[in-house]
């Protein structure tokens, strides 16, 4: 049985051994050796959970930032919570973000967007009157203080 049946057979029963063994025969240069088609498989596999992080963490981001703007019934009590969720999602979004996950976002951004707002719907009870479109640009969603309060949070003596 050659390398590359025992790769493809290995990957069936144990896909991190496989991993392990694919990253050292690429360490070794023995590229004939090789499983590509399930290396493949496993590269665009990454790209979609790359895709889908930030994709995740936009989402939350928008949901915030509509209630915040929009659900003036329920601001006063939630404010900081929706705001501290909008930092912290946009810190992960910050990490995680590359040029082409940035295009990504970009490309998406009327989808996450219908995603977000059907979420806030239902939140809201469609209660509020939401835009139907995306009012926010990328820049803006990404912003770290984009949206949130200017609070005076120094300690007063």
């Amino acid at each position: 049985m050659s390398i590359l049946t025992n790769l493809k057979a290995l990957y069936e029963v144990d896909d991190v051994k496989w991993l392990e063994e694919t990253i050292q025969l690429l360490k070794n240069g023995q590229l004939a050796a090789l499983d590509i088609e399930n290396l493949i498989e496993e590269l665009e596999e990454l790209e979609r959970e790359k895709r889908n992080a930030v994709v995740s963490l936009l989402e939350p981001v928008i949901r915030h930032l509509l209630l915040l703007e929009y659900w003036t019934t329920e601001k006063e009590q939630k404010l900081g919570h929706w705001e501290a969720e909008i930092i912290s999602f946009r810190t992960q979004l910050r990490r995680k973000s590359t040029t082409n996950l940035r295009n990504c976002l970009s490309d998406e951004l009327p989808s996450i967007y219908q995603d977000a707002l059907l979420y806030v719907q239902r939140k809201t009870c469609f209660n509020v009157d939401f835009p139907e479109v995306c009012s926010y640009t990328l820049e803006e969603l990404l912003n770290i203080d984009y949206g949130l309060t200017k609070r005076d949070f120094s300690i007063k003596k």
